[in-house]
């Protein structure tokens, strides 16, 4: 069985996970904290997540995350050990 065949937003409206405009804009901040919460809840998120990230630039909410929150995952990850050798 694969992960993404027990995830929450499975049940849920795909666009739930998408949203569409300015993320700082009142009615798509709403929905992203609603996508967030499934994620919350969902037992796979980690793998999730982990796909995201691997998977490089992916729209929408994957692993409780935006694309920008995982664009800062993977810089932190890239300069985490060169930041490591340096000290």
């Amino acid at each position: 069985m694969d992960w993404r065949d027990v995830s929450l937003c499975l049940r849920e409206d795909p666009d739930l996970f998408f949203p569409v405009g300015n993320i700082r804009s009142g009615q798509t901040a709403l929905q992203i904290d609603e996508a967030k919460a499934v994620c919350r809840r969902c037992p796979v998120v980690e793998k999730c997540l982990s796909w995201a990230i691997d998977a490089g630039p992916v729209e929408g909410i994957w692993g409780g995350t935006t694309e920008g929150e995982r664009r800062a995952l993977r810089l932190r990850a890239m300069r985490g050990p060169a930041a490591q050798e340096a000290a």
